[in-house]
């Protein structure tokens, strides 16, 4: 699972289009399983499916009509339609609605159609641009669990979204875009570590010592402290491990905190970094990235 993370207008959509053989590119190559996006658009066709931002079946048709149509367009052998139609509407939990006409699905059943109807031919590939967009939280965790159990079973996705946290719960991998340009590429975790901070606050018994803390870990760990009577706030590049050498530091002085705290940083705050009007590569050739 490979996802493409970004805000609006960054060229998510673009890559999928340019990758699914609709749009043509400018400049530059492009491969899927080998095949040239732009020489070999009909090969490169027969080995993805693509459920895009907008739901590409008939409001009119049935549910298992939608998925018998697709079956004859993607050219399957006329006794195979049926039954693969009738395997993806029990996958998809949409047996009991089969036979209604479209319009009388709700979002989340319509978009887990479009996604069933992308899966037809049983495309190695799959592209799906943004496919949760404007659903509720629980179409969007059954669409979740089927997209997990295509990639158990050995499909590879490439998955373009705004929501951070499905970016964080199913991609393998992420590229955060930002104004046509890919800012980063690495594991959530990797991204979290590279470019997050790990924030401590500690509640100590009284202002001064509050005072007196904060001076003592201002001076030996923190990248940034704050004091707001008698809690201290800081924020430490090492990472969590560095909340023992703290604990240790301040009872070495007499100081013991009654509460603390540990935020370790999320995609959110990577997301913000990267995608800020100031955040550019140093080097094109590498992934290292500058926010100012």
């Amino acid at each position: 699972m490979f996802g493409l993370l970004g805000p609006n207008g960054a060229g998510k959509t673009t890559i999928v289009r340019i990758l699914s053989t609709l749009l043509l590119p400018d400049a530059g190559r492009a491969e899927v399983m080998g095949k040239d996006v732009v020489r070999d658009a009909r090969a490169v066709r027969f080995r993805i499916g693509l459920a895009g931002q907008n739901a590409a079946v008939d409001q009119n048709l049935t549910g298992r009509e939608n998925l018998r149509l697709i079956g004859r367009l993607a050219q399957l052998p006329r006794e195979m339609i049926g039954p693969r139609a009738d395997e993806l509407l029990e996958r998809f939990g949409l047996v009991k609605a089969a036979s209604r006409p479209l319009r009388t699905y709700s979002g989340g059943m319509r978009r887990r159609l479009d996604v069933a109807a992308a899966l037809v031919q049983r495309p190695p590939i799959l592209f799906l641009d943004e496919p949760t967009t404007g659903l509720d939280i629980q179409s969007r965790s059954e669409l979740w669990a089927v997209i997990r159990e295509l990639v158990d079973e050995g499909s590879t996705v490439l998955l373009t979204t705004q929501y951070l946290e499905e970016a964080d719960q199913l991609a393998d991998r992420i590229a955060v875009v930002s104004g046509g340009q890919v800012v980063a590429n690495d594991t959530a975790a990797a991204l979290k570590a590279r470019l997050g901070t790990t924030t401590i606050e500690l509640t100590m018994a009284n202002n001064d010592d509050a005072a007196r803390a904060q001076a003592l870990l201002s001076h030996k760990f923190s990248d940034g402290s704050e004091l707001d009577e008698d809690r201290v706030r800081f924020i430490s590049g090492e990472g969590p491990l560095v909340l023992v050498d703290v604990l240790r530091s301040l009872e070495a002085d007499g100081l013991a905190p009654e509460n603390l705290s540990v935020r370790e940083p999320t995609l959110d705050d990577v997301f913000l970094r990267l995608t800020g009007e100031s955040c550019v590569l140093r080097d094109p050739g590498s992934e290292e990235v500058r926010c100012d």
